[in-house]
């Protein structure tokens, strides 16, 4: 009776009972977990990682699994952070030196006495600074705060210093059709529009100026107005320019 075929090593590990599997590096009690992604996700990636370690395991080249496979889940884990971890994603330099730049600042701090600035944990990492700069102010684009929040009465909230809205967005459009235009004026008709509406000044001084009487400069205002007026009417192609009539 023949013996049955020899099974090899790798094939023999893969069919093998699972062990208890290596917690992955990452646990959830450990504060320095980032917060924002569920445990399931955690779990997940964590066993994708075992397999995979499972299938690239070769027990030819040594027997101890269990220091093959942490650093196949560490890898996956931290890949998963890198790729659906961030809200705000900045540029991958950026999350890649976040880290560094966080275990130099604590290791400089202790080493100096004080909060090391922005040009010693350059020097530090051998990095330079605009990219130290950035990693420092992606810290915030992990798990950022929400606007929304409650904070302490003493603590001015978020919302306080964003901006309002700008009353000039009514007239920018208009602004930036009229502008073309008063330039195709003549120079004393620009004189007009401009005392008149930019430095609000009466048309008794818009005459003085100009040398007109108070009369002519409401007619020529109105002739003024009345040609910017047809020419912001007529139909414009795409590239051309509006001009006054």
């Amino acid at each position: 009776m023949s013996s049955p075929p020899a099974v090899p090593p790798r094939s023999r590990a893969r069919r093998a009972p699972p062990a208890d599997p290596p917690s992955h590096p990452q646990s959830r009690e450990s504060p320095s977990r980032p917060s924002g992604i569920a445990d399931d996700d955690l779990d997940q990636v964590a066993s994708l990682g075992l397999v995979k370690a499972v299938r690239a395991f070769d027990p030819t080249l040594g027997d101890d699994f269990l220091s093959f496979a942490v650093p196949t889940l560490r890898g996956e884990l931290r890949r998963h952070f890198r790729d659906a971890g961030w809200t705000v994603r900045p540029p991958r330099s950026v999350q890649e030196t976040q880290a560094a730049v966080v275990s130099a600042e604590a290791e400089l701090s202790q080493r100096l006495g004080r909060q090391p600035d922005v040009a010693e944990i350059a020097a530090h990492l051998g990095l330079s600074v605009p990219l130290v700069r950035d990693a420092l102010s992606a810290e915030g684009c992990y798990a950022p705060v929400s606007l929304d929040a409650p904070r302490p009465t003493t603590e001015e909230s978020p919302v306080a210093r964003l901006g309002d809205v700008d009353p000039a967005f009514a007239s920018t459009e208009a602004r930036l059709a009229v502008l073309p235009l008063l330039v195709g004026l003549g120079e004393r008709e620009r004189t007009i529009v401009g005392m008149r509406f930019f430095d609000n000044r009466t048309q008794s001084e818009i005459g003085d100026a100009v040398g007109v009487s108070q009369e002519q400069v409401s007619r020529l205002l109105a002739g003024i107005l009345a040609r910017l007026r047809e020419a912001l009417e007529e139909p414009v192609e795409a590239g051309a320019t509006r001009q006054v009539g």
